[in-house]
Order: C-alpha cells, then sequence, then structure tokens
C-alpha cells in the first residue's frame, strides 16, 4: 500500500490496488476513467478513509458510475469560456480582469469539475505561439488591471516557467494584481518550494494564491505548512470552495472549514453553487438548500469566515451572489440571524441645507 501511494493514481486498476477502491467496482470505474481524467496524489490518497462508504475526500477524486449519466441542461462549457476568449488561453469576462488559462491539466482532478471536458492527462500548456498570442493581447487592452492564472493547475509547472510568463506580465504596466488559483498545497503541498515562493514573488505586483479546498480534512499539517510558507514569503491567500453534497453541505462541517481556514491566515472569498457541467449531478445541491446553510452560517461563525455565495450565470455572463436576502422589499423589515424580524425607520428625504434655508425664507415672504 505504501509503496503504491508513493506515486499519484492514474487508472481504475490503480486505485483498487491501492486500496482506494473495491475490486468489484474495477470494470465501472474503468468505463468513467475512460471518459475523464483520473488523478489522486499520494498527499490526497493518504486523506482517504477507505473503510468508509461515503469519506468526503474519495467522493471528490474517485470515480463514480453517476459520472457518466448526463441531463438535459448539463453544458461542456458551463459558463461559456468559450464565448468570451478573444484569443486561445484567454477569457475575457470582466472588464478588468482576465483568465490565464497557462495549461489543460491537473495534479488531480476533481469528479465535480467544470472544465472537465477541457483538462486532462495530454491537453498539455500553451503553446509558445499560443502564449505569445495571449500576453500581447494582455498587452494591448490597458483596461485588464488583473491577471488570473488558471488552467488546468497552473502550478503543475516548474517554476522556471511560471517565472518567465510572470516576467512577461510583471512588464506590462497597466497590470497590477496577479492571482493564481490551485490545488496544489492540498494536492501536493511539498511542491510549494522555495523556488516556488520565488516565483510568486512579482516586484511591482501584487500576488494572491486562491486555493480550491472543499473540507476540513484536506487541509492536513503538511497543506498548513506549505501554505505558511507562501503567507510567510508575503503572498496573501483566499479560498474558494464548491458546494458539494454529500461533502460539505452541512453546518458543522462548512463551518470547521471555514475556521480551520481563517486559523491558517485564508480567507474564505467564493462559495460556488454546482456548476452545470456533464455528469455532476449528484454533486449538485439546490439554491434554496444553499441559502439556508449560508443562513445557519451567518452569526454563528466570524464575519471572517463569511464566504460569498455565488452561481457561475450558464452562458458566461458571470457570477452572481446568490445568499438569503434578509431585508424586506420595501426594507422596513430585516431579519437577524435568529429569524426574528425587526422593523428600520424609513429614511427621510435629504435636502441640501441652502435649499431648506429658501424655503423658510420663502414662507415668510422674505426674497432670496
Amino acid at each position: 500500500m505504501t509503496v503504491l501511494r508513493e506515486k499519484t493514481l492514474r487508472s481504475a486498476t490503480a486505485l483498487v490496488e491501492a486500496g482506494l477502491a473495491e475490486d468489484g467496482r474495477l470494470a465501472e470505474l474503468q468505463r468513467v476513467a475512460s471518459r475523464y481524467a483520473v488523478a489522486i496524489t499520494p498527499a490526497i490518497a493518504d486523506l482517504v478513509n477507505p473503510a468508509d462508504p461515503h469519506d468526503p475526500i474519495a467522493r471528490q477524486f474517485v470515480p463514480d458510475p453517476r459520472e457518466l449519466v448526463h441531463h438535459d441542461e448539463e453544458n461542456a462549457d458551463p459558463i461559456g469560456d468559450h464565448a468570451f476568449s478573444p484569443v486561445e488561453g484567454v477569457v475575457h469576462r470582466y472588464p478588468d480582469r482576465v483568465l490565464l488559462k497557462l495549461v489543460n491539466a491537473c495534479a488531480v482532478y476533481c469528479r465535480f469539475c467544470f472544465r472537465r471536458e477541457m483538462v486532462g492527462p495530454g491537453r498539455g500548456a500553451l503553446s509558445a505561439k499560443a502564449l505569445a498570442a495571449a500576453l500581447a493581447y494582455i498587452r494591448a487592452t490597458p483596461p485588464i488591471w488583473e491577471v488570473i492564472l488558471t488552467g488546468g493547475d497552473p502550478l503543475i509547472l516548474s517554476p522556471r516557467r511560471l517565472t518567465a510568463v510572470l516576467a512577461e506580465l510583471r512588464a506590462i504596466d497597466h497590470v497590477k494584481i496577479l492571482r493564481v488559483h490551485t490545488r496544489m498545497p492540498v494536492a501536493a503541498p511539498e511542491r510549494i518550494s522555495p523556488a516556488l515562493l520565488r516565483a510568486l514573488r512579482v516586484p511591482g505586483k501584487a500576488s494572491y494564491v486562491v486555493l480550491h479546498v472543499n473540507h476540513p480534512r484536506e487541509l492536513s499539517v503538511k497543506v498548513r505548512a506549505a501554505c505558511a510558507r507562501l503567507i510567510d514569503a508575503g503572498i496573501p491567500m483566499l479560498a474558494q470552495t464548491v458546494l458539494l453534497r454529500g461533502v460539505n453541505d452541512d453546518a458543522a462541517t462548512m463551518s470547521a472549514l471555514l475556521r480551520a481556514l481563517v486559523e491558517c491566515r485564508i480567507k474564505p472569498y467564493y462559495l460556488h453553487h454546482g456548476d452545470l457541467a456533464p455528469g455532476t449531478a449528484h454533486f449538485r445541491t439546490s439554491i434554496a438548500e444553499g441559502q439556508a446553510l449560508m443562513r445557519t452560517l451567518r452569526g454563528r461563525v466570524s464575519g471572517l469566515c463569511q464566504p460569498a455565495y455565488v452561481l457561475d450565470i450558464p452562458g458566461g455572463f458571470g457570477k452572481s451572489p446568490i445568499g438569503p436576502n434578509y431585508l424586506s422589499d420595501d426594507g422596513a423589515v430585516i431579519e437577524d440571524f435568529n429569524g426574528r424580524r425587526h422593523h428600520y425607520p424609513p429614511q427621510p428625504p435629504v435636502r441640501h441645507p441652502e435649499v431648506l434655508g429658501a424655503k423658510r425664507r420663502a414662507s415668510k415672504g422674505d426674497g432670496p
């Protein structure tokens, strides 16, 4: 078992041999693996509890035959990346920021991934020509204030290659913020090396790392140490989480995750409602369930722990907050976190003092 877990598991057979799946499931797992990429790193494999048939870590990474059940509302490009891609590797959905998709591969493959039709082994990185065109687009578009490195997972690149890309971005004056979205500190904490830290520190730019993490058990001692190395190097960290049925859709688990992140000096940023990616219906909650969870969290965990609950509108129309509303339509009643309702007085019209003075003089018959 230990020997097998010294390397990434990339096939259904490897998962069975490592004890992460039952032998009787091999055929069905192979059918899923022939359709969607599989990769479980040693760090992730060590978090799985094979004795628990409902293990929340295994649920995220071990293939499930339900992934082959596709529904009409699901879409291979659920958030409309293609519709907003002016050149290969760039998604420009918002005026002041772009995604730069450097690679189409990850260290691990989440079973609920919204880009599951676009990422996997052999997809590789942007070609030199495509990367040059992507950088040229960013260079020629002054409203771009922030560049978000994503993929795939950009931190599967070597520090040398990452340094080269970031040096190009550093030279673009109107780009002020560099943000990296990654699973790497959880998937392979040993990759957060001194060389990588040097690559991520870009003089003259503000660099942020956004960690994808969904369950408190993912924040192992090694993962916490890897995140501390990033933060101690002067790189602030945020976290984004996907709301997943059977993984984190209860208040106790979500509270534990959010508190653990803040204890690690990582600010919870987004709680994503599940996207309409093919074969992921068994992970998705309803929006009402997500709102009820957010209501439970409000007032019961610190404000530092509160992420924004958001939906990426299908078709590429961007993220919208979908958290619960506590205010009546007319603004006269507001609800507290215990569900008690309180009346709030209406705001009287605000008038400029000079206007009020003129009206008073006019009422006395005085001229202006």
